[in-house]
């Protein structure tokens, strides 16, 4: 009996990661020219911003949020403008803190990408315009970005 508690105790002691839930937090879109936009020919500039964040929902449970930014313009006239929160809910235990930065910015947001892309793609087509495909992203690359810039921010404001 001692030894079946061992192993349990043993088990949940084990790091662990794992899918609660993907879902569409929010998504927008913006064709504010039209139908004018529908007739013109000159073929749009499109902007694309994106954004990731975490948040702790409860003990070992983290939402993870990947926002992407869509704005189509023609000179100064937005021709659409898209807006998708992809979602994610992730339980994540046991993984020492140093680690479950990386998870949350790095591989919650590399499992939340293909569902974001696809909803920008759908939401443009259904707009009525070619659908907007983004291409893949980096995240790992993104993150030691920030990082490096977050080192530099901290020691250039040092005053000695």
């Amino acid at each position: 009996m001692a030894e079946e508690q061992a192993v349990a105790q043993d088990q949940d002691n084990q790091p662990g990661f794992s899918i609660e839930k993907i879902y569409v937090k929010d998504i927008s879109l913006e064709i504010p020219n039209a139908p004018q936009v529908f007739i013109q020919r000159e073929a749009p500039q499109v902007g694309i911003e994106l954004s990731n964040s975490a948040s702790a929902v409860e003990d070992g449970i983290y939402q993870v949020l990947t926002t992407v930014t869509v704005t189509s313009k023609v000179e100064d006239k937005t021709v659409f403008l898209i807006e998708v929160a992809q979602a994610g809910i992730f339980q994540i235990r046991n993984v020492p803190q140093e680690n479950l930065e990386i998870i949350l910015s790095v591989t919650c947001p590399n499992i939340l990408f293909p569902y974001l892309r696809e909803a920008v793609s759908d939401i443009s087509t259904r707009a009525g315009f070619p659908p907007v495909l983004l291409n893949p992203i980096n995240f790992e690359a993104l993150y030691a970005q920030q990082k490096q810039e977050q080192a530099t921010q901290a020691n250039g404001s040092t005053t000695h």
